[in-house]
């Protein structure tokens, strides 16, 4: 059995625009603000309550951040697999400061994007980027396994 296990699943939606960067070797980096939110009802006063917390995403993955960069904006709805990382960072007055980020690196992470696409179709499962399959193209056996609008064939049965 593994000794432990750091593995963070997230499915909410993005505050902001993903902020697009490059590290010292050109590599790109994208940065997200997502924001999950639990919803529950007030046992004495009936009321509805909510609380939202929000978690600052990093994609180091190109393919991933090509795809962040390409197809998510402020308000879209995202499935996220990642690790948490905790930083260490100087600021501008000499202080160290820490931050703790779901890290979505080269071979440990996924991006589902839960939006529906342009052309009308849900995105439901069918966009799955995941670099651990080897392939972070579009998952498209969902599609392949759904029926076809139109069967233009002379099947007899």
């Amino acid at each position: 059995m593994a000794g432990s296990i750091n593995k963070v699943i997230l499915v909410g939606n993005l505050g902001a625009d993903p902020r697009v960067s490059a590290t010292q070797n050109g590599s790109k980096v994208v940065n997200l603000s997502v924001a999950t939110t639990d919803s529950w009802r007030d046992k004495l006063s009936g009321d509805r309550k909510d609380r939202t917390e929000w978690h600052r995403v990093v994609i180091f993955n190109p393919q991933l951040a090509d795809v962040a960069e390409r197809f998510l904006h402020k308000g879209s709805k995202v499935y996220l697999e990642g690790q948490l990382q905790t930083r260490k960072w100087e600021d501008n007055n000499g202080q160290e400061r820490y931050t703790t980020e779901v890290v979505l690196q080269n071979f440990n992470g996924n991006l589902v994007l839960l939006d529906a696409r342009g052309d009308g179709v849900p995105a439901g499962g069918n966009d799955v980027f995941s670099p651990a399959s080897g392939n972070a193209g579009w998952d498209s056996s969902a599609q392949a396994n759904a029926p076809a609008a139109d069967l233009d064939d002379d099947i007899p049965f």
